[in-house]
């Protein structure tokens, strides 16, 4: 592919235009809701962002750092990769939650390690993955705890396995070239467990909703095609059957796909303990949750956090008991869980009346080796649903249960806002502009499944699907929530406020997380309703936000000459940027310096370098980012980046839980 117009107006971006920010870690703990909410943006912020501007992603060599630019590699390389292998971090590596063979499916099955074994063995078959070649000591979650601390619990296993020859060149413009090894861990999991004894042992919505949101984002990328058995080249599926011809497999590549069938797997089976033992009543768990439910018949939702007493069969972690520990239902649980079940229903989307779905995705979910939907749920009758454990049945039985509940229990029709809480059977009072704004994204995505509209990373395409009432209820609720953000929550500075009470008080706080986060929702209403206002307000937002916190000495947003970033803000961050360089940037006679091209991707080079790299990713994998381990010299940051291996900090690779960063 030729560089575009576009992507060579990007082009002059290089490394002396950074700043040089100061960035303090002040707590590592780990959040699952937090950090994969921002890898989710790093994703989407990642390779489709890249894609979208016309940079050939085949130009880019991980071991080429920032060639043959600095946007395209941050955004095309680390920004995607990071993504990739944090997800892996918790979901294969930690150990900070609920082993996959003691989840229900593989109790379905019979219970044992050897029921679980079985399984692996059979979706490696789908892919045509060797199951030899899959990490030694996987420890697949089910569900993850709610918080727990990187640190790596024991001595990692740094023996050699197998050696290279690396020819490569760094951030700094070194040359980075020697002998690489591969080391025991890179292929055993066995010593990459993180100190079980931090683990806040309970089942949040949001923390379940993160992870659930990184898996089905790549599974839908893992599995959105077929490759050749033989020459593991990645095709186009032309039909769902396709995968049965003795030619071709499941996933884009085997590696791919494997990793597309334990994601799926893994989705499958939180959202079955979800459905099974997490609805609760107001009075106990294990409520019954179906199709046909309705808030004013009695309520059922996911209470805010869950303890679990640990126990432990086939030598890992289950569940032996639940108990609930804050009965709340929040706002940013829902949303949170709200957004990944969207996107599931899409991907598992087996609908007759769906006539674009990827062909590919109904092979996935055609019995084998995913469980088909039963006809009920897949006809033009809604009164007719069941409860099922087969992936589109849990999606839509969840999705229902979210949807009435972000209504029923978060919405105030009178002030035309979602709050954050219910407690007691009663409404809270105080709206979070955070999360009234990605409670827009939410209900894009979820009003974009439902009408059979492309999700994932073309969520902002345009496209001819199905009406259907959810949809318009979605819209109807987009218009509103967008309306209130605009009328209550923007100052006459022009930035918004932190939330409100509906009192009327105001938050007194203006963060750079509000900010971030409302142009994301606000552009998520123009994409949902097409209404150029949003885009408007988003355009004025984002360059109000820019003129009041932009810090050149500091290369990123900040208050004043030091603030607090979390991975919330880095999410919002992530986020907003991408809206802007994707859907707000200057068109036509638009002349707002702060939404040119050029500059909103030196901003991104810029804040991903000073505050990402700069200090909040506490650790790299090894490989695909461009970092690797020389068999002499090794430094710990062999492609000077700013990010060591985890082997060079003993933590894993993923988001501080809290930095300051001051202007240098």
């Amino acid at each position: 592919m030729k560089r575009t117009l576009l992507a060579c107006a990007i082009a002059s971006v290089t490394l002396s235009q950074w700043a040089s920010a100061a960035v303090e870690v002040k707590d590592i703990r780990f959040s699952p809701a937090a950090n994969m909410l921002a890898y989710t943006e790093f994703e989407l912020s990642g390779e489709p962002l890249a894609e979208s501007l016309g940079i050939d992603l085949d130009t880019l060599d991980p071991n080429q750092v920032n060639q043959p630019h600095a946007f395209d590699y941050k955004a095309g390389i680390e920004s995607y990769e990071y993504s990739e292998e944090a997800m892996y971090a918790l979901n294969y590596q930690s150990q900070m939650g609920i082993h996959l063979a003691n989840g229900p499916l593989n109790k379905a099955r019979g219970g044992t390690m050897q029921d679980f074994g079985k399984r692996v063995i059979e979706m490696a078959g789908a892919v045509g993955f060797a199951p030899e070649e899959i990490p030694l000591n996987m420890y697949p979650l089910s569900l993850p705890y709610a918080s727990g601390v990187p640190e790596l619990g024991e001595n990692i296993d740094t023996a050699t396995v197998n050696s290279d020859e690396l020819d490569g060149t760094t951030a700094k413009g070194n040359a980075m070239k020697g002998s690489i090894q591969t080391p025991a861990y890179y292929r055993d999991y066995k010593t990459l467990g993180w100190k079980a004894d931090s683990f806040d042992k309970a089942l949040e919505p949001a923390a379940i909703g993160g992870i659930f949101l990184k898996e089905v984002m790549w599974s839908q990328d893992f599995l959105g095609g077929m490759h050749v058995a033989e020459s593991d080249e990645e095709v186009e599926a032309t039909s769902a059957t396709m995968d049965q011809d003795g030619k071709h497999k499941l996933g884009v590549s085997s590696a791919d796909g494997m990793n597309g069938m334990f994601l799926t797997e893994e989705s499958i089976d939180k959202l079955l303990t979800m459905q099974q033992s997490l609805g609760f009543d107001g009075k106990q768990l294990g409520a019954t949750i179906t199709p046909q439910y309705d808030p004013a018949k009695g309520i059922i939702y996911f209470p805010h956090k869950v303890k679990v007493t640990q126990g432990e069969d086939n030598g890992v972690n289950s569940i032996a008991g639940l108990s609930v520990e804050d009965s709340a239902s929040t706002l940013r649980d829902t949303w949170m869980m709200l957004w990944p079940l969207s996107e599931f229903y899409a991907y598992s989307d087996q609908r007759k009346a769906n006539e674009g779905q990827n062909p590919a995705f109904l092979a996935v979910f055609d019995g084998a080796p995913f469980a088909a939907a039963p006809a009920a749920n897949t006809d033009a009758d809604a009164s007719n649903d069941v409860a099922g454990s087969d992936a589109f049945s849990l999606a839509s039985n969840l999705s229902n249960l979210e949807f009435k509940n972000l209504q029923a229990l978060h919405f105030n029709s009178k002030a035309g806002t979602f709050v954050d809480r219910f407690s007691e059977g009663k409404q809270g009072q105080h709206v979070s502009t955070y999360d009234a704004a990605y409670t827009l994204v939410a209900l894009q995505i979820f009003q974009r499944a439902h009408d059979a509209l492309p999700v994932g990373y073309a969520s902002g395409d345009a496209a001819t699907g199905i009406d259907t009432p959810e949809g318009k209820q979605a819209l109807e609720l987009i218009r509103k929530q967008a309306d209130f953000i605009l009328s209550k929550l923007v100052g006459k500075d022009g930035l918004v406020a932190d939330g409100l009470a509906l009192d009327g008080q105001v938050d007194a706080g203006k963060s750079v997380d509000a900010q971030f986060a409302a142009v994301r929702g606000l552009t998520a209403a123009f994409l949902a309703t097409k209404d150029e206002k949003y885009r408007d307000a988003a355009r004025k937002l984002f360059a109000a936000a820019d003129k009041a916190y932009f810090n050149s000495k500091a290369g990123s947003w900040i208050r004043g000459d030091k603030d607090e970033y979390t991975p919330w803000t880095q999410a919002a961050i992530s986020g907003g940027l991408r809206s802007a360089i994707q859907n707000l940037r200057n068109r036509g006679d638009e002349k707002e310096p702060a939404l040119e091209l050029q500059q909103l991707t030196e901003r991104y080079v810029s804040w991903f370098g000073n505050t990402v790299n700069g200090g909040m990713q506490l650790a790299e994998w090894l490989g695909d980012s461009g970092e690797n381990v020389l068999t002499t010299g090794n430094t710990g940051d062999t492609d000077e980046d700013g990010v060591k291996q985890i082997t060079a900090v003993h933590r894993a690779q993923v988001l501080a839980g809290k930095a300051d960063v001051t202007a240098k």
